[in-house]
């Protein structure tokens, strides 16, 4: 998925230094007292009747189900705040689900039933699949020493719902209690009145079979690692993915699309690569769920620099990810030429490439289940720092033409 997980450094630095920065990944815009009004009204008015509007694309009369599920996105409303969408599996009909006066900026829902939990106003809230029955679950305040990070989390049989609140939680959908499982770890006050996290804990990805939930960790000075969370036994197996084997200033796997689960969940897949170069660039990474056993390909060989991004490991048991390399002495301004490739398990096997496309322009990839296909945000110019993009369709079998989907979507998810 995408930039969900945008830098577990960037909001450590965030609670740490700045105390009262903005309760989310992206700046949220208040609207005018009118527009606010308009808002009220709005809200008032979605359970009765959710925004449905047409959306044109290059898709055949005849085609009537091309997407595998429906496609979940935020995009942007009348008023240019970040709202979250739904596209049935005709790629037509596209519903708005949320009404805020505020941007939402993180989401999950359920795939079992489309239930909604989403991120707006420092609330974590919930919503049944048509946007109804809001409600809040979270409220994090407006002090200047809050601890947010919500990152919302179905799990596969859409039973819990893991998020990040002073530690990880799970909120139990049948009997709506919440369990803080995990406490975040912070140290001594400092003079100001300030406390450094030594760990703090965000819930990510569970595994396709559901028995373990794999976490961000962040800490004070220290890279982020991930851990892995047995919800059934309630243990935590942290020492085992830290990564503490490599000595060369990189780690995994928050870069370019996050960690990606194997199919058979006995492994996880990420980027790794340094926060702070200058070159788009990293190594793939592969880690043992069982006993954290690291497996690093795709190192820079003979000068080129790999760039992988939005690993996805099908039912086939194939990998299927984005692949650009280019030459260390290329230039800062340059970028590679970012193709959509197929290769056996270890990146580099059997790799073929599928589609004759350039996808240097892309921010974020969603994979059809199959892998038969994979959506892209695309972006209108190169913004690396852009969230989003234009939606577009692109088959495995490069014989197929793309299909154009929405005009800017973003956080892409499958829904029912």
């Amino acid at each position: 998925m995408n930039k969900r997980f945008l830098s577990i450094v960037t909001f450590l630095l965030a609670s740490v230094i700045s105390g009262c920065a903005s309760p989310a990944g992206v700046a949220e815009t208040q609207p005018s007292s009118s527009e606010q009004v308009g808002t009220v009204v709005a809200m008032t008015l979605q359970a009765l009747m959710p925004t449905v509007v047409e959306t044109p694309t290059n898709v055949p009369e005849a085609a009537t189900s091309l997407l595998p599920h429906s496609l979940y996105f935020l995009g942007r409303d009348s008023q240019s705040l970040t709202q979250l969408y739904r596209m049935q599996r005709d790629v037509k009909t596209v519903t708005q689900l949320t009404f805020e006066p505020v941007n939402v900026t993180d989401y999950d829902v359920s795939i079992v039933d489309g239930s909604l939990a989403y991120v707006a106003s420092n609330q974590l809230l919930l919503a049944n699949a048509d946007g109804s029955n809001r409600r809040v679950l979270v409220d994090g305040g407006t002090g200047p020493d809050l601890r947010r990070f919500y990152g919302p989390v179905f799990s596969p049989d859409g039973g819990t719902l893991a998020y990040a609140h002073n530690g990880l939680n799970l909120y139990s959908v049948s009997t709506g209690v919440s369990n803080l499982v995990i406490e975040d770890q912070y140290g001594d006050p400092l003079p100001e009145g300030q406390r450094l996290p030594i760990e703090i804990y965000m819930p990510e990805r569970y595994s396709p079979d559901g028995t373990k939930l794999l976490l961000a960790l962040g800490h004070w000075e220290v890279a982020p690692s991930h851990a892995i969370y047995y919800p059934y036994t309630n243990e935590l197996v942290n020492e085992l993915v830290l990564y503490e084997e490599v000595q060369d200033y990189i780690y995994c796997c928050s870069f370019h699309g996050g960690p990606a689960w194997s199919a058979d969940s006995s492994s996880f897949y990420g980027v790794a690569s340094v926060h702070d170069t200058v070159y788009k660039s990293g190594e793939l990474w592969k880690v043992n769920a069982a006993d954290g056993a690291l497996t690093r390909m795709l190192k820079t060989d003979n000068g080129k620099i790999n760039l992988p991004k939005e690993i996805y490991s099908a039912p086939d048991g194939n990998l299927y990810f984005f692949l650009g390399n280019y030459n260390v002495n290329s230039g800062f301004f340059e970028a590679p030429v970012l193709e959509l490739v197929r290769s056996a398990p270890d990146g580099v096997t059997d790799r073929t490439v599928l589609r004759d496309e350039n996808f240097v322009m892309m921010n974020e990839a969603l994979w059809a289940p199959d892998a038969s296909l994979v959506i892209v945000a695309m972006s209108a110019g190169r913004d690396w720092d852009e969230d989003g993009g234009v939606l577009e369709l692109y088959y495995t079998d490069g014989t197929k033409e793309l299909v154009w989907l929405a005009p800017y979507g973003g956080q892409m998810k499958w829904g029912p």
